[in-house]
């Protein structure tokens, strides 16, 4: 049995199935991504912007107020390799030194405060696609990272919006950014970034 992301027999599905092990028990796949969807849109509107480091402990803890109440595993890194369709992201033992280095925060520092809207927007596209060349976790990946962007870009100064996003043009986006091809993902960041927000006085 093969699943979504090419595992093969993946220790953290049922075994012979492609379904995650899940705190519910849950056993069909349709009904495990419903409750997925619910549980993770509940848990992000309980969690709140707080300042800066946002760095990859502030990435893992958002995964894992996303998904405690479905996954054991929720906010650790995966320990299986992984793939999609034609695309192969990072090896499970390359997650944590890969991960590091983007969010660091002397690097995210250099850009993500004072820098003009377009450079800041090809920023935050060039750091989205390679972060999601890491995939740190099994499951649960572009929903942790757009939080985690959102909280970036709101500590920045500027609005953020991910309503204007088609799923079609998302998902072609993020793979051209795994041939170094950001225009895509600059492109959606431009129409989600906002104008700055009002400074309070």
């Amino acid at each position: 049995m093969i699943d979504k992301y090419g595992v093969g027999q993946d220790p953290y599905c049922y075994p012979g199935t492609s379904i995650l092990r899940n705190k519910l028990n849950i056993r069909c796949e349709t009904e495990l991504d419903l409750a997925e969807r619910e549980l993770s849109d509940i848990a992000a509107s309980q969690i709140e912007l707080c300042l800066p480091p946002y760095d990859f402990a502030y990435l893992k803890e958002i995964h894992s107020r996303l998904f405690q109440d479905l996954y054991d595993w929720a906010g650790e890194i995966r320990h299986v390799d992984i793939s999609k369709d034609t695309t192969r992201f990072c090896r499970a033992d390359r997650i944590v030194p890969e991960s590091k280095k983007l969010l660091a925060p002397a690097t995210l520092a250099q850009w993500a405060e004072g820098l003009p809207l377009p450079a800041f927007i090809n920023a935050c596209a060039e750091a989205f696609g390679d972060l999601n060349m890491v995939h740190p976790f099994r499951e649960g990946n572009g929903r942790t990272q757009r939080i985690f962007f959102e909280h970036l870009i709101v500590n920045a100064g500027y609005e953020i919006n991910w309503w204007e996003v088609d799923s079609v043009e998302w998902r072609q986006a993020n793979i051209a950014a795994v041939h170094c091809d950001y225009s895509g993902l600059a492109t959606i960041f431009s129409r989600c970034i906002g104008p700055p927000l009002p400074v309070a006085q």
